[in-house]
Order: structure tokens, then C-alpha cells, then sequence
């Protein structure tokens, strides 16, 4: 069975043009950002990296102008945007900061409906959108609507902060350290989730992050900087991975750049295990016939919504008259967006050796074995980085000044 279970989707995202920006501060030595020429394609995710320091979050608010620049275009779409009021700018491009900073004295709703209320949307299509967009982060509507930031959970927050800045559907998003804040096992489920949207809606998306491993992870295309906002390197995850641009590229990816490939294959793009799946309160005999004839030691227990509650083996499960329900808190699952490095954390931590696949809406698609991770990384070893997409370009070179006209004789 496979993974893939996304359907195609027309991209929603802009291209974004730095043109030989830079930006100076009064009284500082240098440039934090100099003379920068950064191409970001339309519906990609551009993950910037690099040192503390380096300018990488300068580089991204100057995008949608927190930071103005001193000198330079930025182009979104076909439009400079720093011919246009800041403040109208900022509505139209989303932006996710780490911790979500949700406005504590307003719900769930209120905070989700501030862009669209500015924008004067009716009441109407800002209900829709509100429900619609608890949906696309997986929250129930009727089950956080109401609630206020201080009765959410660190990973809640965050995606209603993410909910928050696709509000207005923009068309840019930008994200500075978004999970950042958070617990490995949340952080590992907001990146899946942000995948999984992304599959949806094909953004245009710039994430700020320190750690490579979620760069590769996340990255359509990665900027590794180094101090003044030069660009290093700006090349596919298994490019950089591959082929270092030089010692300094080789120093930020850090040892284990061979374990980090398993970050570059996700789970929808290898071959999926067929399970027997039942629902709670299915006679435990019927259960065991149909997972014996089909050959399985366990079956999957899902909810009426297709998602996965529990995965008794038939041993457990010949203990009982009727299947048990209720969600088991241990129970190894791994969405479609995961990479086969998060497959595998979750079989160590569970001391499994396969796990449940679930694609949208948290709905069961499969499972995925030890044994095909296995067979993935060997798979990965022999092929070649080679990539025919086209790079875009980013530079800090001044173009050459024309050559002077010789004088007549």
C-alpha cells in the first residue's frame, strides 16, 4: 500500500526576490546583511541557517519589513513591496514566531479572526474560516473554539499560531524558530503537521532555524549563512548533505551526516504493510479469524473516523470477547509526512519494530517495518545526489560595473 495519499494541489504560494539588499545598523561594524541577492520559488519551503549572528532572521523580517531594509528590492509576486505601507504588507504575508504568542485575553477564535477582522471580512466568513482552519491543523472546532491560550497545551498554541497566520490565506509565510519552544515528540508532530498542510495549500514558506536536522527535515531548499548574511551554500537538503561547499558547511552539518540521510526519504515514499483493522466492540473471535487468514500477528483497532486507537497482538487479543477501544497513549504512530528517521525514533522509543502510518486527517493508511527503513537507507547509499531542478540564485556579488567606453582617437 503506499503512502502517498496527497492529492495533486495547484500551487498558492508567491516567488520572492531579495535584490542586492542590505541592511545596516547605526554604530554597528559591517553590515548585519550585505548586498544580498536571494531567489525563494513559488510553493517552496526555504529553510535559512547558519551561526548566531549570522543574519539569517534579518534577512527574513526584512521580507515582510519588521526590518526595514537599508538598500535593495524585495519582490513578492511581481509587486516591490517596499514601495507599499509596512502595516499593509504584514497583512498579507503570514508569520509564526516560536511560542506562538497568542493574545491571552482572546479565544482561540478571536485570535485566529484578528487579520481577517482587520481586513473586514463579514462575520460569516470569518466563522468558516475559523472552522476550516482548525480543521487543516487538526484540532476539533467545537473542542477549542472557545478556549483561551492559557488552556492549551505548548504544541496547541503553536498551531493555533499557525492557523492564525493562514487566516487571510496569504500567500507567503514566514516562521522565525517556530518550534523552537517545545518538547522533541511535539516538535516532531508540529513538522509533520506543517508538512501535511503544506501538501494542502503549497505556500510559499520561509523558516528561520538553528538546527539542521529540522532543516533537512522541512526544506524544500537551504541557505546555510555565515556572519554578514553571506551566503555559503543555497542547495537541495541532499545536495548539502552530499557536497559541502567548504569546511564551514561541513563544520554546521556536524558529524553524522550519513545518519541524516535517513531525514531525506519520507514515509509516503516507501512501500507500505496492508494491516487488519477493526472497530472497538467487534467481536474478538471475528477479529482473530481475519487477521489469521490474512497471515497477522495483531490487528489495528481504528475509531469512526479511520483513526488508530490501539494495536493488540492476537495473543492479547484471544484474552477478550470483544475488541477493546480507548486510545492507547503508547501506541507508535508516525504520519505520511514523517521522515524514516522519525520512523525509526518512534520503533526505538516503542520498542517496535514497525509503526502505524497515518496520512490526512490522522486516518490510517498503513504500516511501516524496521526492514523497509533498512532497505531504504541501502537504496539511498546507491544513488547518486544528482538533482535536475534548477537552483535558484542566491549571491552576495555586487554585479560588474559596465566597462568604460574608450574615447575616440
Amino acid at each position: 500500500m503506499s503512502a502517498a495519499d496527497s492529492p495533486t494541489t495547484e500551487v498558492s504560494g508567491q516567488k520572492i526576490l531579495l535584490d542586492q539588499v542590505t541592511k545596516t545598523y547605526a554604530g554597528q561594524h559591517g553590515a548585519a546583511v550585505d548586498n544580498l541577492t536571494l531567489e525563494i520559488p513559488a510553493g517552496k519551503i526555504v529553510m535559512l541557517v547558519g551561526p548566531s549572528g549570522c543574519g539569517k532572521t534579518t534577512t527574513m523580517k526584512m521580507i515582510n519589513r519588521l526590518i526595514e531594509p537599508t538598500r535593495g528590492r524585495i519582490v513578492v509576486g511581481d509587486e516591490d513591496v517596499t514601495t507599499i505601507k509596512g502595516d499593509d504588507l504584514r497583512r498579507r504575508i503570514g508569520y509564526v514566531v516560536q511560542g506562538a504568542a497568542l493574545f491571552p485575553h482572546m479565544t482561540v477564535a478571536q485570535n485566529i479572526a484578528t487579520v481577517p477582522k482587520m481586513l473586514g471580512w463579514s462575520k460569516d466568513r470569518i466563522s468558516a474560516r475559523i472552522d476550516d482552519l482548525l480543521d487543516l491543523v487538526s484540532l476539533d472546532p467545537a473542542l477549542y473554539r472557545d478556549r483561551y491560550p492559557r488552556e492549551l497545551s505548548g504544541g496547541q498554541q503553536q498551531r493555533i499560531g499557525v492557523a492564525r497566520a493562514l487566516a487571510a490565506d496569504p500567500p507567503v509565510l514566514l516562521m522565525d524558530e517556530p518550534f523552537g519552544a517545545v518538547d522533541p515528540i511535539t516538535r516532531q508532530r508540529l513538522q509533520e503537521e506543517l508538512l501535511r498542510i503544506q501538501e494542502d495549500l503549497q505556500k510559499t514558506i520561509v523558516i528561520v532555524t538553528h538546527d539542521f536536522d529540522e532543516a533537512v527535515k522541512l526544506g524544500d531548499w537551504i541557505v546555510v549563512f555565515r556572519e554578514g548574511g553571506h551566503i555559503v551554500q543555497y542547495d537541495t537538503p541532499d545536495r548539502i548533505l552530499a557536497d559541502p561547499a567548504d569546511e564551514f558547511v561541513e563544520h554546521f552539518i556536524g558529524s553524522g551526516a550519513g545518519l541524516k540521510q535517513l531525514t531525506l526519504t519520507r514515509v509516503r515514499d516507501v512501500q507500505l504493510a496492508d494491516a487488519v483493522t477493526v472497530a472497538p466492540g467487534t467481536s474478538s473471535a471475528d477479529a482473530l479469524a481475519r487477521a489469521r487468514e490474512a497471515g497477522h500477528g495483531h490487528v489495528v483497532v481504528l475509531d469512526d473516523r479511520e483513526r488508530p486507537l490501539r494495536w493488540p497482538s492476537l495473543r492479547s487479543l484471544g484474552r477478550t470477547t470483544q475488541v477493546p477501544g480507548g486510545l492507547d497513549p503508547d501506541l507508535p504512530v508516525v504520519g505520511s509526512t514523517a521522515t524514516l528517521q522519525d520512523a525509526l525514533d518512534t520503533m526505538l522509543v516503542s520498542s517496535a519494530g514497525a509503526a502505524l502510518v497515518t496520512g490526512r486527517h490522522d486516518a490510517f493508511v498503513g504500516v511501516i517495518t524496521v526492514e523497509v527503513i533498512m532497505d531504504a537507507i541501502a537504496a539511498a547509499r546507491e544513488a547518486s545526489g544528482a538533482d535536475d531542478e534548477d537552483t535558484p540564485i542566491g549571491t552576495n556579488e555586487r554585479p560588474e560595473e559596465p566597462a568604460a567606453a574608450e574615447e575616440p582617437a
